[in-house]
C-alpha cells in the first residue's frame, strides 16, 4: 500500500471577487448636478439588481461596502457560481459611469473552501482498510463519492448569502512554510488536531459574526481569504486575537492586509456620495 495522502478533502462552492477602489472625489466635485443624479441612479439601479442575486439556486449576489482608512475608499464584493460569472461582474462595475470617478487599488479572487480534516483521516483510513490503493480509480471514485455526499449536505454553507451585517472585516493569509516552521510538512493527525482547536474558537462567536473562508491558492497572492461580518466591529478583535494564541495562529500563520468597512446599500448611494 502507499503512503496516505497529506494533503486534506476540501469542498469548494461559490467564486468571489473583493474589488478595492480609491474614490476621486476632487474630479466628482466637477461634475455638475445632473450628471451626479444620472451617475448616482444607473449605479444605484445596477446594485439593486445585483444585490437581489439570483431568484433561483444559489444567491450569487454583490454588495457594496464603504472602507475605513487609507487602503481605499469602497469594496465591491461578488459571489458567483463561476470565474466567468465573476468576470462579468466585474466588467458590469467597469461599465457604469460610476467607474470614471473610480481607480482600483486592490482585488482579491478566491472560492469558498471547507476543509475536511477529520473527515479525510477518517475516510483514508477506511479506504486503506478496504485495501485500495492511494490515487488508483477506485480510489478516486470513492473520494468522489464522499465529496459529493457531503457537498450536498452542505451546499448553504459553499454557497452563502451575502451576510446582512453592518461591517465587514476582510483579510488574506498563509501558513508557514520555512525552515523552521513548515506546515504543509506536519503530519495530518496533528495538523487535524491544531485544526480542530482553531475551529473551536470560531465558534464561541458564531452568534455575533459571521466568517466565510476562501482557497486562493493558485488565484492571488496569499492562499486564503476571511471575511467577517458582524453588526459590532469590536468582535472582529476580539475573535481575530483570541484565535493568535492558538497554536495554529501563533505558530504557523502569516497575515495580510486588513480591510474593515460599513455596507452601503443601492438606495444609500446618494448619500453615500
Amino acid at each position: 500500500m502507499g503512503d496516505l495522502p497529506a494533503v486534506p478533502l476540501t469542498l469548494e462552492g461559490s467564486w468571489v471577487l473583493h474589488q478595492m477602489f480609491r474614490w476621486n472625489r476632487n474630479q466628482w466635485r466637477t461634475a455638475t448636478d445632473s450628471v451626479r443624479e444620472r451617475v448616482l441612479l444607473e449605479a444605484s439601479t445596477v446594485l439593486t439588481r445585483l444585490e437581489a442575486g439570483s431568484a433561483n439556486g444559489h444567491p450569487n449576489q454583490s454588495a457594496l461596502y464603504s472602507l475605513v482608512g487609507h487602503k481605499g475608499d469602497l469594496l465591491f464584493l461578488h459571489f458567483r457560481d463561476s470565474v466567468a460569472d465573476l468576470h462579468a461582474a466585474e466588467r458590469e462595475i467597469d461599465d457604469l459611469e460610476l467607474s470614471e470617478y473610480l481607480q482600483p487599488v486592490h482585488s482579491y479572487l478566491s472560492v469558498v473552501e471547507l476543509g475536511l480534516y477529520e473527515s479525510s483521516a477518517k475516510t483514508y483510513a477506511q479506504l486503506q482498510e478496504r485495501g485500495l490503493e492511494p490515487y488508483s480509480p477506485d480510489w478516486q471514485k470513492s473520494i468522489a463519492e464522499v465529496v459529493g455526499r457531503q457537498g450536498a449536505a452542505m451546499s448553504p454553507r459553499l454557497f452563502p448569502a451575502i451576510p446582512e451585517a453592518k461591517y465587514i472585516c476582510f483579510y488574506p493569509m498563509d501558513r508557514k512554510r520555512d525552515e523552521q516552521k513548515n506546515w504543509y510538512q506536519v503530519p495530518m493527525a496533528e495538523r487535524q488536531r491544531m485544526m480542530h482547536e482553531h475551529g473551536t474558537i470560531g465558534r464561541r462567536y458564531a452568534d455575533c459574526v459571521r466568517q466565510i473562508i476562501t482557497g486562493s491558492i493558485g488565484f492571488d497572492d496569499w492562499e486564503w481569504g476571511v471575511d467577517l461580518f458582524a453588526d459590532d466591529p469590536l468582535v472582529f478583535k476580539k475573535l481575530i486575537y483570541e484565535m493568535r494564541f492558538d497554536e495554529v495562529s501563533a505558530v504557523y500563520a502569516l497575515f495580510g492586509s486588513f480591510y474593515v468597512g460599513l455596507r452601503v446599500r443601492a438606495s444609500e448611494l446618494p448619500a453615500q456620495f
